[in-house]
């Protein structure tokens, strides 16, 4: 297919007409498409060049060579050059040369545009007859040799990797913003741009627009914009980046990794190997590597994924020579580039050890060992030197000549990481012990440390978070990598199954909480057992049962005897009674199982009077508990202790109607005796014996069997006569209650004994006046006046065979009327009940209220 060409230049009179015209075209090329031309074509010269130049000064004004879009989807190539005076001897006049290309079609043979750059084919002069010759190929400058090309990288060495990173933006279409380079010669400009098109893919530097000169850059259309310096500047318009090369290279840093592995290898004259990586980083990245070209770090991790990605399709021979370059002394880049560690800020680039783990991990055991073991061993050194992710390599990973060299070089590192203590030690040097394990690094007197720091952080919740699929830490509390070392580094093993049983002997709760469940192998090693206890609490406790069996449970899981070792007692109480304490019957029985000699020794002597000082007050085997407490620390017990068990253990002998004296004076005596007051539950368990006991009522949980005996008078007046407040609440609490109201309302003799307890020792002391009072009108009174007459017979009855008196002032206070009334005052009737309305027989009913 023959290419439509254009020729414009000033012309002499003709059937167009003169001046600036077109003077040889091409047949079928349409009116529009020499309008659109007609302003891509032309050149104004450099405002610093000669105005009327010579034939030898003329060779210096710039080639105008551009590749520019037209409207129709076309392209137009084209090439405009300054000739000086037109035919009527005026100074300005120019030839332009252009093909056009229309959508779809290339240069002949597939040549890129710029290699048409000064080809003989191009004319300075309008074609004699007028039609232009055809043109079926383009034989390329030489200056766009390969060697000549490479020479102009090397010279603008500093200045590549910048323009690089503006030409895959441009091309990316990620910054549409027009690349203007200023160049002392337009050739340079193309030269700018044949290294553009050799780094970019075929099909986008196929599509690259340019020109390489124009004294108006803000007026050019074209993607790469050459300008001279004397040209109209453009630094301050934001539509293009300007890469201004008569000047100093600019400082700023060059991110973009694919601009710097460009630059890399123009200025090693390999520009070959773009060829095979079609514009992709990682496999240009892997070629410059291979061929010797030194990257940096960005680079070589792109490689190194790029391979981790492509492993199995590349050659045995290319792995080789890729993990050579990764793990050789890095090279230095070309003249004007950076060292291949760092970035361009200069700080180590952290995503390149990972790309190599990445590698390593990927060729370990699918190439030999001598092709892979040199990257594990440079991946294993920067983790460990730099601080870096720990590979999990295995023994086949490394060969033993670089085994013995990793050890010896590692070592100070590996010692100091595992005894680092600001990580966490199930974390990173956890990681280096295995690391020192495979390279056969002696850290045994790092050992008893780490493995405090290791229980420390499991109990406290610091240990290092799960990996990926792994139970979280409310399920498990042991990392996996720490469960597989425990089972693989007994020494490891010895010493932290150590330093937890001391955490767990000082905190079996807390331990428990965090290992119960872990799955930590307590059988492989014999001993440690506060650990063992803690370990396998969890299971006594979903077992369920009674807690004492789970107590004894727990014993025995700790291996050994609590008489050999008494402290393991001590841990069994504290898992099995976590949030409480023994009943008086679980604590009743652990001190009579075990003896009072395990409990002295273990500590748990304190635990067990605890457990009967705050036992609520209805618990009925607390005071059999105090009794064996006395019984069994006779000497041992605090001051602050004893007072509150004598007390419980009176209240025993209260309750069982032991034959004691003076039961009020010796629960005071007792009381005010002790060194520090005595709990509440104590004191009311006490005060509340001792009233049932004056009311002749049984103890909680008793049947009333045969009646309690009464109480001998001197009893109830030592009460009356103490006034304590009390234990005269105790006794009107006991008397309110359902016990006395059921025997009051079916025993008329316990009604005669209550009236005359609660008629007894009138203003003996002011608190006992208020009680026996309001016991006499809010307990007693509601109650007689409910009974039927034959309990009333019955009542005064009993009261007759006590004495006339008795008999006579209980007739004058349930009596009704004025005499009634009186008597009441004097047995504590008060004056609201006087003005309260009666009914027949004097009678109130059992529910109480008014009558309407």
């Amino acid at each position: 297919m023959s290419l439509s060409q254009l020729h414009y230049t000033s012309a002499p009179p003709g059937p167009d007409g003169s001046g600036f015209r077109f003077t040889a075209v091409s047949p079928g090329v349409p009116p529009t498409l020499l309008r659109e031309a007609e302003q891509l074509i032309g050149y104004d010269p450099p405002r610093d060049l000669p105005a009327r130049p010579d034939t030898e000064q003329l060779k210096s004004f710039p080639k105008a060579f551009s590749f520019s879009d037209l409207s129709d989807g076309g392209r137009l190539l084209s090439r405009s050059v300054y000739t000086g005076a037109d035919y009527s001897g005026r100074w300005g006049n120019f030839h332009a040369h252009a093909l056009h290309l229309p959508s779809g079609v290339r240069l002949p043979d597939g040549a890129l545009p710029i290699t048409a750059w000064e080809s003989p084919r191009w004319a300075d002069t309008t074609p004699p007859d007028g039609r232009p010759e055809p043109v079926d190929r383009f034989e390329p400058s030489g200056l766009l040799r390969t060697d000549t090309l490479v020479a102009f990288a090397r010279s603008r060495a500093d200045r590549l990797a910048a323009f690089f990173a503006d030409l895959r933006a441009l091309a990316e279409e990620t910054d549409t913003r027009q690349i203007v380079l200023v160049e002392q010669d337009s050739a340079d400009v193309a030269q700018w741009i044949a290294l553009a098109c050799a780094v970019l893919p075929r099909e986008r530097a196929h599509r690259l627009t340019f020109t390489t000169y124009t004294r108006r850059p803000q007026q050019a259309r074209q993607q790469i914009v050459g300008a001279l310096p004397s040209s109209e500047p453009v630094g301050h318009d934001h539509r293009f980046r300007v890469h201004d090369c008569t000047g100093r290279a600019g400082a700023e840093p060059v991110g973009d990794a694919w601009a710097e592995v460009c630059a890399r290898v123009w200025a090693a004259g390999r520009p070959e190997l773009f060829r095979d990586s079609s514009g992709d980083l990682g496999p240009l990245a892997v070629a410059a590597l291979v061929h010797g070209i030194g990257l940096r770090g960005d680079g070589r991790a792109a490689a190194a994924r790029w391979v981790a990605d492509h492993a199995s399709t590349l050659p045995e021979q290319t792995l080789a020579a890729l993990v050579g370059a990764l793990t050789g002394e890095v090279t230095a880049g070309p003249p004007g580039t950076r060292d291949g560690r760092h970035s361009p800020t200069g700080t180590p680039l952290d995503d390149e050890p990972a790309a190599l783990a990445a590698l390593s991990a990927r060729l370990d055991g699918q190439v030999p060992t001598a092709v892979s073991a040199p990257l594990a061993a440079r991946v294993l050194a920067s983790a460990v030197v730099d601080r870096g992710p720990v590979p999990p390599l295995g023994a086949g990973s490394l060969t033993p000549a670089l085994r013995a060299e990793l050890a010896r070089d590692l070592a100070p590192a590996l010692r100091q990481g595992i005894a680092d203590p600001t990580e966490p030690a199930a974390g990173r040097p956890l990681a280096l012990l295995r690391v020192a394990d495979l390279l056969d690094v002696d850290c045994t007197q790092a050992l008893p440390k780490f493995a405090e720091r290791i229980a420390r952080d499991l109990v406290s919740g610091r240990a290092a978070e799960p990996a990926a699929g792994e139970p979280s830490a409310a399920d498990r509390a042991f990392p996996s990598a720490l469960l597989d070392a425990v089972h693989g580094h007994p020494a490891l093993r010895t010493a932290l199954f150590g330093a937890l049983n001391a955490l767990a002997a000082a905190n079996p709760p807390g331990v428990a909480a965090r290992l119960a469940g872990s799955g930590l192998p307590v059988s492989l090693d014999p001993g440690f057992p506060h650990l063992r206890m803690c370990v396998q609490a969890g299971e006594a406790r979903r077992a369920g049962g009674d807690r004492l069996r789970r107590c004894h449970e727990v014993l025995r899981t700790a291996g050994v005897s609590p008489h050999a070792e008494p402290a393991v007692l001590l841990t069994a109480l504290h898992l099995v009674w976590t949030d409480d304490l023994p009943t008086g019957e679980e604590a009743s029985l652990l001190l009579n199982e075990l003896g009072s000699d395990a409990h002295r020794l273990a500590g748990t002597r304190d635990l067990l009077v605890e457990a009967a000082l705050a036992a609520p007050a209805d618990d009925p085997a607390v005071p059999a508990l105090a009794t064996d407490l006395l019984r069994c620390f006779t000497t041992e017990l605090r001051p602050a202790h004893r007072a509150p068990l004598l007390l419980l253990e009176y209240t025993d002998l209260i309750d069982t109607d032991q034959d004691v004296e003076g039961w009020a004076d010796h629960v005071l005596r007792l009381r005010d005796g002790a060194a520090e007051p005595a709990p509440d539950p104590v004191t009311r368990r006490v005060y509340d014996a001792l009233a049932r006991r004056l009311l002749a009522v049984p103890a909680h949980g008793e049947s009333y069997a045969p009646p309690r005996a009464p109480a001998p008078e001197s009893e109830l007046y030592a009460l009356a006569r103490s006034g304590d407040p009390g234990l005269l609440a105790a006794y009107e609490r006991v008397a309110r209650g359902d016990r006395v109201g059921t025997r009051l309302r079916t025993v008329p003799s316990y009604v005669a004994a209550c009236f005359g307890d609660w008629s007894a020792y009138p203003q003996t002391h002011p608190a006992w006046e208020a009680t026996r009072t309001t016991l006499l009108a809010k307990v007693l009174r509601p109650v007689v006046r409910a009974l039927p007459a034959e309990d009333l017979g019955a009542v005064e009855e009993a009261l007759r065979r006590t004495g006339r008196g008795r008999l006579d002032a209980y007739l004058a206070w349930n009596r009704p009327g004025a005499l009634g009334r009186l008597a009441g005052r004097l047995t504590g009737r008060g004056r609201r009940e006087e003005r309260q309305a009666t009914w027949y027989g004097d009678v109130r009913p059992p529910g109480g209220g008014d009558r309407g």
